[in-house]
């Protein structure tokens, strides 16, 4: 099974933008058993601005472009020095690969980071896929890494896209204001009514929200991809969302 998994800035890291080494450390682990076990994974990481805003002790999280790139590119180095050394621990090498909205739309650029990702999986390496944040402007972004994550997953015929945040999944109401909200375990269609629960933004930190995810799921559904939303902060619900058992939501692709 081919599986993106995108992990967000909320489960790396702290508020302050300092690793949470704890979930990363059970996030890589998983993901080498899941390797290990024969499943080709790519991995769509958050994290670059907020580490970098970290490691610069930056108030918050900049609102300046020249401040939020640069904060990027400190942040990138952190980043993938942290995942290089910890999927070492298990044999597994990692690959990173750098992506703008350019890349997604010009259709040689597109066809070559298939090419790249499809032999990267074909040599035992985990690739991991983040947007180009140091060049990166509102013209030619992505725009957050949930769609990012549907864009990779689309452009290499992945089976399943999990994206892992900071909430359980899809609820009927706001569960952070309403004590009543009930998750929705699956959801076969897109309707109206779903696109209405979404809420805003989540951390200080992240770009995302639930109108990201199910734009995700709209877009990988559509190719015949399932799409998981499940908590972030236990990276082994990934071995039940692989095997199928009922975690946080998915969201069933339309097949022909």
């Amino acid at each position: 099974m081919k599986i993106v998994v995108k992990v967000g800035t909320s489960t790396l890291a702290y508020a302050t933008g300092r690793l949470n080494i704890r979930h990363v450390e059970e996030l890589v682990k998983t993901l080498s058993h899941q390797s290990s076990a024969g499943h080709a994974l790519i991995l769509v990481s958050s994290g670059a601005i907020g580490m970098g805003v970290g490691k610069l002790n930056l108030p918050g999280r900049p609102a300046d472009m020249p401040t939020k790139q640069a904060a990027a590119a400190v942040g990138q180095c952190e980043l993938m020095y942290t995942y290089d050394r910890l999927f070492s621990q298990y044999n597994h090498t990692v690959a990173q690969l750098l992506l703008t909205g350019e890349d997604i739309d010009h259709e040689d650029r597109r066809q070559n980071f298939e090419n790249t990702v499809n032999r990267l999986l074909e040599l035992g390496v985990l690739p991991i896929v983040n947007e180009n944040d140091t060049v990166a402007t509102a013209e030619i972004s992505v725009g957050d890494n949930d769609t990012l994550g549907a864009v990779v997953a689309c452009t290499t015929g992945a089976d399943l896209l999990v994206l892992l945040s900071d909430i359980e999944g899809l609820y009927t109401a706001d569960p952070h204001r309403d004590a009543s909200a009930a998750l929705i375990p699956v959801v076969e269609t897109i309707t109206p009514e779903i696109e209405a629960l979404a809420g805003q933004a989540g951390s200080a930190l992240a770009t995302g929200g639930m109108a990201t995810k199910l734009k995700a799921a709209r877009m990988v559904t559509q190719q015949g991809c399932d799409m998981v939303i499940a908590n972030g902060a236990r990276p082994e619900l990934l071995y039940e969302i692989v095997a199928g058992a009922p975690v946080g939501t998915r969201f069933l692709a339309r097949r022909n």
